[in-house]
């Protein structure tokens, strides 16, 4: 069996000393470094001290195809590949998922050495729910595709983390206003953990406004969830129904409520019985 691997490895978003020791020795010991761009490792490798002495070749999404049979072949012939992208998570909208695939078919090693993410960072910071999320990649470039991508989130529960370039952020934040509502609570995050770091937080009405005088840098959007929306008659009729089957009215109002997320205060449902059994 081959003692070749692929190293999938996360780097700095920004700030180089958020790079682990793993990465480090990886660097200086892979036999191949493959890397969205050669010049960025380069930098990045310098601010760490650390040369290095494998082969360094580019691997972004426009040569990734043709990259991936001599990389599979590099790692069968015993050799350690190190795949980095120019921060954060390889395959997180970036290259690395053709080569992963392609080396899990062949039944070669593949090791991840876990670091510094765009996504988990600005969910993290965000103040947004973090039990459940998605994540959407980038946002469509043109505003047909995007309004339509949108419209898929309306009714999406969990809170949803995306990436979107500064050119077009205002836009996306009008159309997202638009199909979501104007009051949808959003994050938006720019240049995280740099110099210029900025969490900017309000209504996506709020973030359009904000947006529309220019926005630069880096940008990770975090978009709340949505409240269903929940009829008051119908919550009415299974609290009474409830109490008709022998539960006390406070008691009826706190399950139906602890049982459909959306619902109002247990003293706006518990005044609406009364006045339904009045």
């Amino acid at each position: 069996m081959t003692t070749g691997r692929l190293l999938l490895a996360a780097t700095p978003l920004g700030q180089a000393g958020d790079a682990s020791a793993r990465l480090i020795e990886a660097l200086g010991s892979a036999d191949v470094v493959a890397a969205e761009d050669t010049r960025r490792i380069r930098t990045l490798a310098q601010a760490l001290d650390v040369t290095p002495t494998g082969k360094v070749v580019s691997f972004f999404d426009q040569n990734e195809a043709a990259r991936v049979p001599w990389l599979v072949e590099e790692i069968a012939g015993g050799a350690t590949v190190l795949v980095v992208s120019d921060a954060g998570m390889p395959l997180i909208s970036d290259p690395g998922y053709r080569l992963v695939a392609a080396c899990a078919e062949a039944g070669l090693t593949v090791s991840c050495l876990p670091g510094p993410s765009a996504v988990t960072t600005a969910l993290a910071v965000s103040g947004l729910a973090s039990d459940r999320f998605c994540f959407e990649g980038f946002a469509p470039r043109k505003q047909a595709a995007r309004v339509s991508w949108l419209a898929t989130l309306a009714a999406e529960r969990r809170t949803c983390v995306f990436f979107e370039s500064p050119r077009r952020l205002a836009e996306c934040l009008r159309d997202a206003a638009g199909q979501l509502g104007p009051d949808r609570q959003a994050v938006v995050c720019r240049e995280l953990t740099k110099t210029h770091e900025e969490v900017k937080r309000g209504t996506l009405a709020e973030l359009a406004e904000w947006a529309a005088d220019g926005v630069l840098g880096e940008i990770t959007v975090v978009l709340a969830g949505a409240v269903p929306h929940v009829d008051v008659g119908t919550l009415v009729a299974e609290v009474i129904a409830r109490v008709d089957a022998g539960a006390g009215v406070k008691d009826a109002c706190a399950e139906v409520i602890a049982e459909n997320p959306g619902a109002p205060s247990r003293r706006e449902l518990y005044d609406a019985v009364l006045r339904a059994r009045a």
